[in-house]
This record gives structure tokens, sequence and C-alpha cells, in this order.
């Protein structure tokens, strides 16, 4: 056999056992020898660099280190999902869907443990791996392509001898780290003085953004898969159906997964993984419940942020009894005031404990909250600890109800309490608690998106004193961060330069930079409409005018107005505009209502734009996009494989577009 076959028997064979160790869970082979059989294609390809391929089992390792990691959009949102506390919500979700397609009948579900760990995106075009992805906020996240490729269990290369892959198949899943390889990679961190993972959860997060793929590669990442994102020319009826043909193509799928008839029985599955969890090789946190049918899936449609046919199924927090040592205010980037328990350390959840969110004055009176109190703690959802309750029997009798301070522990500016609202803030811009927060939001991609002022350049320039107000950001010079560690010459002049750019904004984008309570990107841009872009007279508005605005409350304008009041703060915005903030005219063109009135719901695969982008499209030129079919909807745009959604609309006589009937009313418009 000459070089070229035998290396693509090699290839073949080491495929093989991936697949049969990974998927099958069933091995023919020791590890040693698949060891041996990898140095003899690595030996082999060193003679023929020439028959190296990307999707070689030789070349998961070896990409150079990045410098960051790049963003990369999701052709469809990866949704994070609904969650059910007890077993009386997962029957009210039942109850929705069948409330929603109008039906009493049993509901065919998929269930699934909930693996904690990282959510991830697979790209393959013709078969092969071509990029990789963090869930990030959804709609956008991490090229993480290196680190994956270095993942055994995520194939290269589908198995495509039983079944042809998909021109484009977009595969989700979770990244994780078993219990027992976070034992031995805490092991190996200890016995080299580094410090230790908190969580097998922390670790993988920690694994995958590794900007060197080596780093990744040494980490003992496994993965399951569980979703489809984008398929291009295939179509299936069920969920499961799905999951079977990944299975075919060499991914990972949880063997756990199971359909479960009607909702009792996937409280039962739920039960039952619940009792399973500790005994697990892996961490748990609930269990997942989708309807299995993938046209009902369409029917039930989803909301912004999820979708409205699966939910998460949490499991009961595991809770421990400890001792309150102290109660301290804690400032965050909003200037909330919160009050935090110190504990006596207590492990609970697979963590060791220290402190506890105490959430607000009102749940200290509720519960009556002291320090020295014994009491029982839990980590909410496994994440958050909190005090359930005080065990009143053990209390000490010289001890006081606490109270949070009127004044901000790290300024001394007023707290004040919103009407309605349980959290008392503190709303100086200058507030050095809240500065490093203030600061990463102001930088932050969807505010002023400043490149190249990352978490670790923020701290390094607070911590020197450099910069302790936004505005400071503005008269940062050469000869301020050349001297900063890690900071090169070349990148404090693209920082600069990035901050000359910055000056340049718009209306909103700066208004959203300044952390308003309760001011986010869309109310930003309802005020800078109704402002007409003038920043000045927004900042002397009055409570009355604000009010007279659809979009904003009497909370959101009592907040705008108090923050106006601060001289701090007015000081430092107009200390912004005399530094070279300059703020770009809006264009009130008509042009941008002609959809107004006009309601949209797209289905099926589309090829010149991704639905993110097709929505973003018609709402620029005023019009609103919906999950689901009704008869207020305007326009059904159908594109390849249009399922029940198209049925749904010819039944109640919506009008149905192609993609190009669609570009018509745009560009002619």
């Amino acid at each position: 056999m000459d070089t070229k076959n035998q290396i693509l028997s090699l290839r073949d064979q080491l495929v093989n056992h991936n697949y049969r160790y990974y998927v099958l869970e069933d091995p023919i082979i020791s590890d040693d020898e698949y060891d041996r059989l990898l140095r003899e294609l690595e030996h082999l390809e060193k003679q023929r660099p020439d028959l190296i391929t990307p999707d070689s089992p030789t070349q998961r390792v070896g990409a150079p280190p990045l410098s960051n990691f790049e963003s990369i959009p999701h052709q469809l949102p990866m949704l994070s999902l609904e969650n059910a506390m007890n077993e009386e919500e997962i029957r009210a979700f039942d109850k929705r869907i069948k409330k929603k397609i109008e039906t009493d009948e049993t509901i065919e579900y998929v269930a699934e443990p909930k693996l904690d760990g990282i959510g991830i995106e697979l790209v393959y075009e013709n078969g092969m791996f071509t990029s990789g992805s963090t869930r990030g906020d959804g709609f956008t996240g991490e090229n993480i392509t290196q680190n994956l490729r270095t993942i055994q269990s995520i194939p290269l290369r589908l198995r495509t001898d039983e079944l042809p892959s998909p021109d484009l198949l977009e595969v989700r899943g979770e990244i994780f780290i078993s219990k027992m390889g976070f034992e031995s990679l805490n092991r190996t961190r200890e016995e080299n003085d580094e410090s230790l993972f908190v969580n097998p959860r922390n670790a993988a997060s920690g694994s995958l953004r590794q900007l060197d793929s080596s780093i990744t590669a040494s980490r003992p990442l496994s993965t399951y898969c569980y979703q489809p994102g984008t398929i291009r020319d295939k179509a299936y009826e069920t969920h499961l159906e799905f999951l079977e043909d990944l299975k075919r193509w060499g991914f990972p799928v949880n063997p756990m997964i199971q359909k479960v008839n009607g909702v009792e029985e996937a409280i039962e599955y739920h039960r039952d993984m619940e009792d399973k969890r500790n005994t697990l090789p892996y961490d748990i946190d609930g269990t997942v419940m989708k309807i299995n049918s993938l046209s009902l899936q369409e029917e039930v449609g989803i909301r912004s942020r999820s979708p409205r046919w699966a939910i998460a199924n949490k499991f009961k927090a595991q809770q421990v009894t400890t001792v309150i040592q102290d109660i301290m205010p804690q400032v965050g980037r909003t200037g909330a005031v919160t009050p935090v328990a110190r504990l006596n350390p207590v492990f609970v959840g697979g963590v060791t404990v220290t402190n506890a969110t105490l959430h607000n004055q009102d749940e200290i009176n509720r519960k009556d909250i002291r320090i020295g109190d014994t009491v029982i703690i839990e980590r909410a959802g496994d994440v958050i600890p909190k005090v359930v309750k005080v065990i009143n029997e053990k209390r000490q009798n010289d001890t006081k109800p606490y109270s949070l301070p009127d004044s901000c522990p790290s300024c001394g500016h007023d707290v004040y309490r919103p009407e309605g609202e349980a959290v008392a803030r503190c709303q100086n811009l200058s507030c050095p608690a809240q500065m490093k927060g203030r600061i990463e939001h102001f930088v932050s991609k969807n505010a002023l998106d400043i490149d190249g002022i990352g978490n670790k350049l923020v701290d390094r320039l607070v911590e020197t004193k450099l910069v302790q107000t936004v505005d400071d950001l503005f008269k940062l010079t050469l000869e301020d961060l050349i001297p900063l560690e890690r900071m090169a010459d070349k990148s404090a002049r693209n920082t600069i330069s990035a901050i000359e750019s910055s000056k340049q904004t718009g209306f909103a984008r700066f208004l959203f930079a300044l952390g308003i309570r309760n001011v986010g990107e869309y109310l930003s841009k309802v005020l800078e409409k109704h402002y007409e872009g003038d920043f000045h007279r927004f900042m002397s508005s009055k409570k009355e005018e604000l009010e007279s605005i659809f979009e904003v409350g009497g909370i959101v304008a009592d907040g705008i107005v108090r923050f106006w009041s601060d001289s701090s703060n007015v000081d430092v915005v107009k200390s912004c505009f005399s530094l070279g903030l300059i703020l770009s005219p809006i264009e009130l063109k008509e042009k941008t209502q002609v959809l107004a009135g006009k309601s949209f719901v797209f289905t099926g695969g589309l090829k010149i734009f991704t639905r993110k982008e097709a929505q973003k499209l018609v709402e620029t030129l005023g019009g609103r996009v919906n999950s689901s079919i009704s008869k207020k909807t305007t326009f059904l745009v159908a594109g390849e494989s249009a399922g029940a959604k198209l049925t749904k609309a010819q039944k109640l006589g919506v009008s149905v577009l192609s993609e190009d009937d669609f570009l018509k009313i745009v560009h002619n418009n």
C-alpha cells in the first residue's frame, strides 16, 4: 500500500474509533493502541505534508495562539430557556402549550438532562467542520473554532457512508468537564502550585476561552449535541429524528435523552434525574423538555429571548446550615446597594460558599436576619447562594436588627430607593465602587464601542487612578498608556485612536453608555427620537415631559430626573463634550416609516439574508416582526421548506411573499 492510501486508511480507522468511543460508547481498542495509530499517521504525514488536510485527526492542535476572539453571528438566534422551578410550573407550561395550539390531547415531548456546561454552535459545510462559536448574547458569539477542533468528541468530518450530510449543517450543544476529569485537572494544578477551579463549569469555560489552543487541548473537555441551528436542504418531522441523524453523522448525543408522552411522564423523568444527579459522571442542574414535533414547535413559536416550545425544569436547591459573621453593603455597577452576608465557609452544591446575597432591606426585615444568626442557605438554581431562613432557636440574646446605611458606603453620596422598587441606589457617576463596571459598560460594543479597552486594562486604569470618571477616558494620552503593564507602543496607539474615533457617536449610544437605571438600548433610541438628537435639552427635561412619552413610565422618568439633579453627573457629561465628544445629528426620513402598521412573519430557510437581518430591515422601515401567525399578520415571508406557518397563513388568508417579493416591497419603498 502506498503512502497516500496508508494515510487515508489510518484516518478512516481513527475516525471510526472516535465514533465508537464517543458516540456508541463501545470502544474496540485500548487507548494505547489508539495513540499508536495516531503516531503512525503523524509520521506518515510528516513524510507527505502535501497530503495533510484540515479534517485529519492530527490537526486538532497546532494553530498559532490568537490575540483575541472575533465575533461571529448566529444565523438563527441561540435562545435561552424559560425556567420552571417546581412541578406546578412544569404543568403550567404544558397548559400554555395546549391553549396555544387549541388541543386537550397529550403532547409528545423529548426530555433530556440539563448539562451544567457552556453552550456552543458547530458549523459544517459539505460535511466538513468549518467554524464554531460560543452562545454569547444569543445573537453573536465568540469564534472559538481553533479550540473546538482540539476536542476529540467533536467530528472534524462527518460520517456520510450511511447518511449524506446537508450542504450546511449547524449543530448546538454543550461543552462540559466530567466530575472525574475535573478532579484530575485540579490535582494537576495543585501539584503545579496553580489556582484551583471552583467547579467543572468554571473549568470548562476557562478552558474553552484560551487564546492558545494547545492549553484547551490539554483539558478534559467533552460535549453532547442536542439542537439544530440552520439546516439547508433537509427537513425533519420530529426532534428525535434529528438526534438519530446526529448520531449517524458521528456526533455524541446524551443516551439519557428519551421521549415522554405528556407532562406527567416528563415530571416523572425529572424526578428520576434528580434522584440520579449525584451518581452521574457529569453535573446537571435540571432537565429540559421540548415538543418533539417540529411543526408544533413552529406553530407555538418563540419569544424575543426564549422558545415557547421548550422549558428548563430546575432541580430543588441544595441546602446547608452556617453562621452569619457579618453583613456588608456592596455597591454594583448600576449603583444598587446590596446587603451581603459574610458566612462561616460551608460546602454546598459542589462549591465552598463564604458569601450569600440578602437581596435588599425588605428581605432582611421579612426574614429578620441578624449578624450572628445561624441560618439555612441554598444555591438558588445551583448558582447564587441565598439565605432561606433563620434558625431562631439558635439566636444569641445580644443580636440586633440590621439596617442598610443611608449613604453610599463607597462615595458617601445619598442613596435613594425609587418608588415601587426594593433596591436602594447610588446614582453618582463618580462613585469608585461603580467605576470599573461603569467604564466597562461605557466602552462596550453597544455603547461607545471603544476597541482595545478590555476588563484587564480597565482594572489597570482604575487602579492607577488614570481613570476615575468615564470622561477621564477622553483625557488619556500615549504617555499615560505606554508605561502600563502589557501595553506595547502599538497597542497604546491603537487604543488612543479608538478613543478618538469613539468621540464621534450618536445620542442613543452615548445615553446608553452612561448607564442610567432602566434606560437600555431601545429606550435610548426612543429618547433620541423624541428630543430630536438634542442631548442638552434632554439633560434639562422635566418629569412631566418624560412621562408624556409613550414608552416612559413614572419610575423611569423619576430615575432620569434624579440622575440629572446630581451635579457631579452633569459635570461628567459636560466634560465629555468639552473633550471633543460630538453627537451626530439624527436623520428623520419619511422612508423609515413606510412599513408602519405592517407586521411580518418569516418561515423556512432564507437565502439572501438571515432572520436577524430581515427583522432589522423591517424594523428600520417602521414595521414589526412576530414569531407566530395570526389574523392580524400582514405578510408571511416563506423561504425554503416552509412548514406549519405557511399552511396556517393560507388558512387565515394572510398574504404570502417569496424572498424576492419581500425585496421588491422593501426596495420600492
